[in-house]
């Protein structure tokens, strides 16, 4: 090989590693934004509602955007809450695997595609194990909406075509804010069922419900069953919005937003506060279901895009109020 098909070679070896660097670290940002990239649902009964939510968080200055979402199986079915993130903002990538259409092992790769700030890939990989011979009616304990401090309850029936000795012999929780009753056994020969009554403590805490139970059967092979338990517990006091977009704004100029606080009774506003003294509160000293505390900022001479949480206490109640945060840009253009 002569001296100038070697130099040849080499450039275009530099090249690609050259590329192949780029296209990793190009991957790397954006993998960073996730909080896992694989899910294994396990044993998963038929009809089961299986879902697995994924968080992206936009670690950066700069606003993300995904542009794509796709799956290699059509066992799962991915969905975005939000396609556009401003810095500090988070999502959830919801992948819904099929239990009613799929059965036996099956997987899965979602391609989420961003195409700001710059061009990047994502892939996650989705694993699960539909079984024949276990049916949940229906497929999860959906609780619905529930009012902060009351209970509610709901039943599931589980369905079992196989041996004749099979048996639940345990109920495991992720929290301990369920109590569960289930039936005897039903049934005879290679059939059998049980009725299960899952019942929500009125200690339960505020928000989002996103639970399983796991079923614990003497199948020596596959032992464990999930049984997904959703809902939501409404809190007694909310406020809006979650995010305050305040703009762009420049040195020395004032914006004013409202921030509206809800109850279920009457309650006083103790106090709000933010690290940022540029930030003041009106607030009411008057006990209230709806609260309405316009917020003025007032831009330094500092330029940049800023994230800033706001605190709202309230007045003889031990729970806090999830922090508000305010996002701006202070800038001379």
């Amino acid at each position: 090989m002569s001296r100038f098909v070697s130099t040849i070679v080499a450039a275009l070896i530099f090249v690609t590693v050259a590329v192949g660097e780029r296209q990793a670290s190009a991957q790397q940002w954006a993998e960073k934004m996730f909080d896992s990239l694989h899910h294994d649902f396990q044993d998963l009964a038929r009809g089961a509602e299986a879902e697995h939510r994924f968080t992206i968080t936009n670690l950066y200055k700069e606003d993300i955007q995904i542009s794509s979402i796709s799956s290699s199986c059509g066992c799962t079915a991915p969905r975005v809450e939000k396609n556009t993130l401003k810095s500090g903002e988070t999502t959830e990538l919801i992948a819904k695997f099929d239990t009613v259409k799929f059965k036996g092992a099956h997987n899965a790769t979602v391609t989420v595609t961003f195409d700001r700030p710059t061009y990047a890939e994502v892939r996650l990989r989705i694993d699960g194990f539909v079984r024949r011979d276990v049916v949940f009616k229906p497929g999860q304990i959906e609780l619905g909406t529930v009012d902060s401090g009351n209970q509610t309850e709901k039943q599931v029936t589980v369905q079992y075509a196989g041996r004749s000795d099979w048996e639940i012999v345990d109920i495991e929780g992720s929290t301990s804010h369920f109590e569960v009753e289930m039936s005897d056994k039903q049934g005879s020969g290679s059939q059998a069922s049980y009725d299960l009554l899952v019942r929500l403590k009125d200690t339960a805490p505020q928000g989002h419900i996103d639970d399983v139970l796991t079923l614990v059967t003497n199948d020596p092979q596959r032992s464990r069953i999930p049984l997904a338990v959703r809902g939501y517990i409404r809190p007694s006091v909310s406020v809006s919005p979650a995010s305050l977009q305040l703009g762009k704004i420049k040195p020395g100029e004032k914006v004013t937003k409202q921030l509206i606080v809800r109850g279920s009774k009457p309650f006083k506003i103790a106090e709000v506060h933010c690290p940022d003294d540029c930030f003041e509160f009106r607030t009411s000293s008057e006990a209230k279901k709806l609260h309405r505390i316009p917020v003025t900022f007032t831009a330094g001479e500092k330029s940049g895009v800023f994230v800033e949480n706001i605190e709202i206490e309230l007045e003889g109640k031990e729970t806090s109020l999830p922090a508000i945060m305010a996002h701006f840009e202070v800038s001379e253009d």
